[in-house]
């Protein structure tokens, strides 16, 4: 009968030993599926959490009566932006700026709505109108790479496929190709929290010096409803750069993930 062995470690010239090829697939599989639902449930909890205060202080009227789209108008006059359009959408919480063509976009809520939700989400989309305007660097940083993101957003979803079936690249320039894809969308979502988070910073501050929220009450739900957006933002963010690890990790330590 042969007697159990432990799995051996190759030894280093240093004498540091690593694990054996069955040990560092198993290591790897087990990152690669916390790495999958830990992302997941984060993500699911940055959306679930600013449905869910959106939905709250979308019910509370801001004193002022005025429609989001009016806040809008008024917080862009104000900064001396004339060509900017703005147009209602019924996509809800599609709101966004749209600097090619100049568009702030409001869901018709916040667009026809008077709630402290709609104050908030209409004075951050006239924050990044307000970015453009003042030619704020990070925005413009996104802008550029806007492209080469998308580009990164295909390849990591049709290349493991393409891998899986075809076989035509060696695990070692799939796993460079997919570390730069996600290296691409990591480095764009890290642009985008400054730009997100001076909007609404900028958002806060000018709804407070314009007077559309006149009680800390509607101001704590404005920065409630900000805040939770952000939280999107910084989960995707933590969801790239654990996928940029997963892929470069094995090939700065010289291991790979399956034979």
């Amino acid at each position: 009968m042969v007697p159990l062995r432990r799995p051996r470690c190759l030894a280093t010239p240093a004498g540091i030993q690593l694990p054996t090829a069955p040990e560092y697939i198993n290591a790897m599989s087990l990152f690669a599926i916390i790495l999958f639902v830990g992302t997941m449930l984060i993500s699911l909890w940055a959306a679930a959490r600013v449905k869910s205060v959106y939905r709250r202080y979308s019910q509370v009227p801001a004193s002022s009566r005025a429609t989001g789209a009016e806040v809008a108008r008024a917080i862009l006059q104000r900064a001396g932006i004339s060509d900017v359009e703005i147009l209602p959408h019924d996509e809800l919480l599609g709101d966004h700026y749209d600097p090619t063509n100049k568009r702030l976009v409001l869901s018709t809520h916040n667009f026809h709505g008077n709630s402290v939700a709609a104050y908030g989400v209409a004075a951050h989309e006239c924050g990044h109108a307000i970015q453009h305007q003042q030619a704020y660097g990070p925005l413009h940083w996104r802008m550029a790479a806007v492209g080469a993101t998308n580009f990164a957003s295909q390849i990591v979803m049709w290349l493991p496929m393409i891998g899986m079936f075809t076989g035509i690249l060696s695990w070692n320039t799939a796993s460079w190709i997919m570390a730069a894809a996600w290296g691409v969308i990591m480095l764009f979502n890290l642009i985008t929290l400054p730009v997100e988070f001076d909007a609404s910073a900028r958002a806060k501050r000018v709804l407070a010096e314009m007077g559309f929220i006149g009680t800390d009450e509607e101001m704590t739900g404005v920065r409630k409803v900000l805040d939770a957006a952000g939280w999107t933002y910084v989960a995707a963010l933590i969801t790239s750069l654990g996928y940029l690890l997963y892929h470069l990790l094995p090939l700065l330590t010289g291991g790979r993930r399956s034979e």
